[in-house]
């Protein structure tokens, strides 16, 4: 039988052509990219199939979803999702639209009538990540409420699991019976989100409708590189961590007809369709081919293959070599900026060049000195101040390691913490990184500058509330991203003109898996500010900085060092002196005289209850710590009394009467032995702890996402 051939093809691709059928069925079996079939989607049990973004720890590997995207499996067989530290129940997943519907499981059917509630926390959204999904309304729990009366029976949703004779009381921010809910609920209150009804509302009349409201949960919307692209090409998304970007997983042979009636071929050797683009050929030339040969479409798909591959041989060499070089260095990826000085996105700075910015690394310039390295003021030839950390030699060893972090911690960006400004080639004879200076020193600094006690302080107490608030703003917005300071101390602690903080070294802290309960070191950290527990295992979690930031709250009541040997023995230790001062009723004997704490009342209640947020931080055992968020919380809600109060005390002056008391103390005065009433407090031969867990509505792992 005579066969066409089109005389445009050269002839070694014929004599190829024609042998090609008889590898071609095997090259086919042998060729599948174990990334997508590692990225099939899977189920907990109950419910849907899970796909990206998602991915299931334990049952796929995270590079088939997007960072931070990672979930587990309820032993009922349900997906949780982790988010600000709280679990919850996903529902449904609507991957058409990006949107998830969630709740929190104990308002699940079963606990409708048989258990009490924890108190839960407020539920905040850091990162990009998620956002919540239009027709949402914001329902507020009060927590440790006196047992309603008629007119308010219709918002209890159950009893409080602190105390079981206590009430929970649910109700919008709107509601007329809120100032009821705010006078008789000791436990202050948290706020969560619910679906409106079709009507608008919240949820329905009395306790069934607030209960349901509450079962059926909120809606998020995830915010990620689009994926259906892909999926309409029959292929999988996923991440690759090493180059921090999308990636597209295909069998290395796909072949599909596209909407036009064209013929697309897929050839996947690598991960991405970025490296290897799908190739096109019009219907003609197909129809052209396949009469002449008269084999038909999978003869086609063999011609295609050969003048794909004929054409990156003798085409698009330069191309195939900077591929091969870039394969060769794991740091000249995708995520450096050809043609540029960028990596990550962060500038690339000669050693010369910093080198000249710090006068040749002058020791006259050195801003300070910590456990990774001296840190330089240096001023760039564009006329930029800037804070230049020299590394150790001897940490030079983790310079991959450190680089990895930087490229994940490049993409942090708060106003409470130090900016990165580049760093050097990991090439270059000494790694040095690049950070904004900050020109006012540290909280340290200003805390211990002065010891005598009848000149005025350098920072009254206004400003240190603001740098307790800022600062764990920081750390909260550090946790949220799965990152643990691992050196919360003063000296890390920098301040603007304006006295706001920069936290700063968040660049060496470590990146915390989502997936385990801890991360293990080695020894390291500051004496004073180094969680007790820590020095027991050697085992990290985000509440080894709670503690840290306990021992940052103490030094701002007291001005004292966290150590200091020139102190009595047992006082050297500031964290224990703190301890035990505050469970013999000896506060005033800890607090700076200079911020007022005799002579003002409203410096008197606030101090106080500070001291006992920092008490709580400073327990042994990690599991009766607050969570960063819960301290947060607690810090806006004394800053927010206060700010109630002065306008209280404003009005008053006007001569109007205001009803009601705060949540947070009684009465205008604040009792010293009051500080601890709601707390069981342990005989003094155990002064590091106390009785009662602090309250949170899960037992797991103590690391936000």
């Amino acid at each position: 039988m005579n066969q066409t051939i089109p005389k445009s093809l050269p002839s070694s691709l014929l004599s190829t052509l024609l042998c090609f059928p008889l590898f071609l069925f095997p090259l086919i079996l042998c060729s599948v990219n174990p990334k997508f079939t590692a990225c099939e989607p899977k189920t907990c049990g109950n419910g849907q199939n899970i796909s990206y973004p998602f991915y299931i720890d334990g049952k796929q590997d995270p590079s088939c979803g997007f960072p931070r995207f990672g979930l587990t499996c309820a032993p009922d067989g349900f997906p949780i999702l982790n988010l600000s530290s709280s679990y919850f129940i996903i529902q449904q997943i609507f991957y058409h639209n990006h949107s998830l519907r969630v709740s929190d499981p104990q308002f699940s059917v079963s606990n409708a009538t048989t258990e009490c509630l924890s108190r839960s926390r407020n539920l905040t959204l850091y990162g990009n990540r998620y956002e919540f999904a239009s027709k949402q309304k914001e329902i507020l729990l009060f927590f440790d409420c006196a047992t309603p009366g008629k007119g308010e029976e219709e918002y209890r949703v159950g009893c409080d699991r602190g105390n079981r004779t206590r009430s929970v009381l649910a109700m919008d921010d709107g509601n007329e019976k809120m100032g009821y809910a705010m006078g008789s609920c000791k436990g202050g209150f948290t706020r969560t989100m619910v679906m409106e009804d079709e009507g608008g509302g919240g949820f329905g009349s009395g306790r069934e409708g607030i209960w349901e409201a509450l079962r059926r949960g909120f809606v998020l919307v995830w915010k990620v590189t689009e994926c259906e692209g892909c999926e309409q090409s029959g292929g999988r998304c996923g991440f690759d961590m090493e180059s921090f970007s999308f990636r597209e997983y295909y069998v290395s042979l796909v072949s599909r007809i596209g909407r036009s009636g064209h013929l697309i071929i897929h050839v996947g050797s690598g991960n991405s369709m970025q490296e290897i683009r799908e190739k096109q050929y019009g219907s003609q030339a197909g129809t052209g081919i396949s009469t002449g040969l008269g084999i038909g479409v999978p003869l086609l798909v063999a011609i295609g293959i050969i003048v794909f591959c004929w054409k990156r041989k003798y085409g698009n060499s330069k191309i195939e070599y900077r591929s091969r070089r870039r394969d060769g260095d794991p740091y000249l990826n995708s995520d450096t900026e050809e043609g540029s000085n960028l990596y990550f996105g962060v500038p690339v700075f000669s050693y010369t060049e910093l080198e000249v910015a710090t006068n040749n690394f002058d020791h006259t310039r050195e801003l300070g000195d910590g456990g990774f390295g001296t840190v330089y003021y240096g001023k760039l030839q564009d006329g930029r101040e800037v804070a230049v950390k020299r590394l150790y030699e001897q940490n030079f060893k983790r310079v991959e390691q450190f680089m990895n972090e930087v490229k994940i911690l490049t993409r942090l960006r708060h106003k409470n913490l130090v900016s990165l400004y580049g760093c050097t080639s990991r090439h270059s004879r000494e790694l040095l990184l690049v950070y904004e200076y900050i020109p006012n020193g540290t909280v340290a600094h200003h805390l211990h500058l002065h010891s005598d006690p009848t000149k005025p302080t350098v920072l009254p107490w206004p400003t240190r509330m603001k740098i307790a608030l800022q600062t764990a703003t920081a750390l909260a917005y550090l946790h949220a991203s799965d990152i643990i300071h691992r050196d919360v101390k003063t000296t890390n602690i920098l301040l603007d003109d304006g006295f706001n903080v920069k936290v700063a070294d968040f660049g060496l802290s470590r990146l915390f898996p989502s997936n385990v309960t801890h991360v293990s070191t080695a020894p390291q950290g500051t004496p004073g500010y180094v969680d007790p527990e820590y020095h027991r295992c050697y085992q990290l979690t985000s509440k080894s900085d709670v503690y840290s930031f306990g021992v940052v709250l103490i030094e701002l009541v007291s001005s004292m060092a966290a150590v200091d040997m020139s102190r009595d023995r047992d006082e050297i230790n500031l964290s224990s002196l703190a301890v035990r001062k505050i469970q013999r009723s000896e506060l005033g004997e800890l607090v700076d005289p200079s911020l007022g704490f005799e002579r003002d009342g409203e410096v008197r209640r606030m101090v106080g209850l500070v001291a006992q947020l920092a008490f709580q931080c400073l327990q042994r055992d990690k599991e009766l710590r607050p969570s960063m968020d819960e301290v947060l919380e607690v810090l806006n809600r004394i800053e927010g009394e206060n700010r109630n109060e002065n306008e209280n005390k404003n009005k008053n002056d006007d001569g109007e009467i205001h009803e009601g008391t705060s949540p947070l103390h009684n009465g205008d005065g604040y009792d010293e032995v009051g500080l601890l009433k709601n707390m069981k407090i342990p005989p003094c031969s155990s002064p590091n702890s106390v009785a009662d867990k602090w309250e949170s509505k899960t037992t797991t792992p103590n690391v936000s996402a």
